[in-house]
C-alpha cells in the first residue's frame, strides 16, 4: 500500500483522467506507476519497432529538407519535384506517426482496463 498526496486540483484531474480511461483512480495510478518504473512498459515491442522505423523515415526526410534549405540559402533553386516530394513525404510520415500513436494509446488504455487490447 502506498499513500500519495495530491492537491485538490491534481486529484480532480486524476479522477477525470481515470474516468476517461474507464478505470478506478487506484488502477489508473497503479498502471502509470508500473509503466513509469518500467515494470510494465507502455509500448509493446512491436510498437517500439514501428516507431523506430518511423523515426528513421523522419531522419531521412529531415536530411532531404536540410539539403533543400542549404541549396536555397546559397542561391541555388532546387527542382520543384524535390521540394514537393520531400514535403509530401514529411506529411505522410507525420500522419502515420499520429495514427500509430493514437492506436498505441488505445491499446494501452485497453490494457489498463484489463481488456487485453
Amino acid at each position: 500500500m502506498a499513500h500519495i498526496r495530491f492537491s485538490p486540483a491534481e486529484f480532480d484531474a486524476l479522477e477525470a483522467a481515470a474516468a476517461a480511461a474507464g478505470i478506478t483512480v487506484s488502477a489508473f495510478v497503479r498502471s502509470l506507476a508500473m509503466e513509469g518504473a518500467g515494470v510494465r512498459p507502455f509500448l509493446a515491442e512491436g510498437d517500439r519497432a514501428v516507431l523506430g522505423l518511423l523515426v528513421e523515415g523522419m531522419r531521412a526526410i529531415g536530411g532531404n529538407l536540410n539539403q533543400i534549405a542549404r541549396a536555397i540559402n546559397t542561391g541555388r533553386v532546387p527542382a520543384d519535384g524535390h521540394v514537393a516530394g520531400s514535403i509530401k513525404d514529411a506529411h505522410v510520415v507525420a500522419t502515420t506517426v499520429a495514427s500509430e500513436l493514437a492506436e498505441m494509446t488505445r491499446r494501452a488504455a485497453a490494457l489498463r482496463r484489463g481488456e487485453g487490447a
